[in-house]
């Protein structure tokens, strides 16, 4: 009997143990395929990791929507979202003239997955012209990347009897009392600019803050004022449609916008100044990772379909690494920190 149950049992055992072998073994190779897709993976795929886990990337925009800034963030939020494989999300946090975002963009921890848009206004002029605005931007911001530039543009009422800048700058001394250049808010670029063009051409002029463009340029257009200076996609609209005229642009080179309107140079007056847009992260945020969002940003601002959308909303595409927006930043201080300082503006 026992002989019996040997010989029936010692086979089952056996096949058993050869089963279980079997399937190790199995395991053991899927185990190894599985290893070798982790290493063989796409390098496209490697980045999608790390984004699910940082969580989204906000943008933060501190003036209202629809403005120039804010369209600019979002383009460049939906193309890097596509090239990240991450969710970009763009706020608006308006207040004090944008340092409310500025101020919360400061206190950051370093996990904190935030980058904010900002324009010289901000980061330039607001910390020379408040006893305290809350934040120092060389120690509580990290330049991520520049994307637009944009430039200025001096315009005349067509009352004004004059079609060049010389001819301007003439007929202003001439007429002292009619030194009045129009700003659309007091402690604005355009005002700072004004006061850089007074300057350079040695004319006395006295400039007018205005509440915004829109009562602005209608002044402008009705005669009230004779010169105003505003941002050029603003002036643009109505010098086309032949209800002022647009005598010079700040830029190095002509407006692509505007090419028949000659430069502050080419007029005869040795000046160039413009604006931008740039990205700026808080200081907390780990010096790798600003580096590669500021690349990953200037790819996008490579990008063909990237720079008509700019074009189409009258914006200069610029594509800048953080170390080129850096050194951007440091230069355009130096260039307008001593006429803030001089003019001795107040808010």
């Amino acid at each position: 009997m026992i002989d019996f149950v040997n010989s029936w049992l010692a086979p089952k055992v056996f096949d058993s143990v050869i089963l279980i072998h079997r399937r190790q073994a199995l395991l053991r190779r899927n185990f190894a395929y599985a290893a070798l897709a982790s290493v063989l993976v796409s390098p496209l795929t490697v980045p999608n990791a790390f984004a699910q886990a940082e969580g989204p990337l906000r943008f933060v925009v501190p003036y209202a929507p629809g403005g120039s800034s804010d369209r600019a963030a979002r383009i460049v939020a939906d193309k890097l979202g596509a090239k990240l494989g991450q969710t970009v999300i763009v706020e608006n946090k308006t207040g004090a003239g944008g340092r409310l975002a500025a101020q919360q963009l400061k206190g950051l921890a370093a996990n904190q997955n935030v980058l904010m848009l900002a324009n010289p206004a901000l980061v330039v002029v607001a910390p020379l012209v408040f006893k305290d605005a809350g934040y120092d931007p060389e120690k509580d911001f990290q330049p991520v990347s520049q994307i637009s530039d944009y430039e200025f543009g001096l315009a005349v009422s067509t009352a004004v009897p004059v079609k060049e800048l010389s001819h301007l700058l003439a007929w202003l001394r001439a007429n002292p009392d009619k030194a009045n250049f129009g700003v659309p808010a007091t402690g604005s670029l355009p005002h700072f600019f004004a006061l850089m063009t007074s300057e350079k051409a040695k004319v006395n002029g006295q400039v007018v803050g205005y509440r915004g463009s829109a009562p602005l340029i209608s002044d402008l257009i009705g005669g009230q004022l004779p010169v105003a200076f505003d941002t050029l996609d603003t002036l643009l609209p109505q010098s086309e449609g032949g209800k002022l005229r647009i005598l010079a642009t700040s830029g190095a080179k002509r407006s692509p916008f505007s090419k028949t309107v000659p430069t502050y140079k080419e007029a005869g007056l040795d000046l160039v100044a413009t604006g931008w847009n740039a990205l700026f992260a808080p200081a907390s945020m780990p010096r790798e990772k600003v580096e590669r969002l500021g690349n990953a940003i200037r790819d996008v601002m490579l990008d063909p379909d990237t720079q008509q959308k700019f074009v189409d909303a009258k914006m200069t595409p610029v594509s800048s690494t953080s170390a080129q927006t850096t050194a951007m930043l440091k230069a355009y201080r130096a260039q307008w920190a001593p006429v803030v300082q001089k003019s001795g503006y107040q808010p």
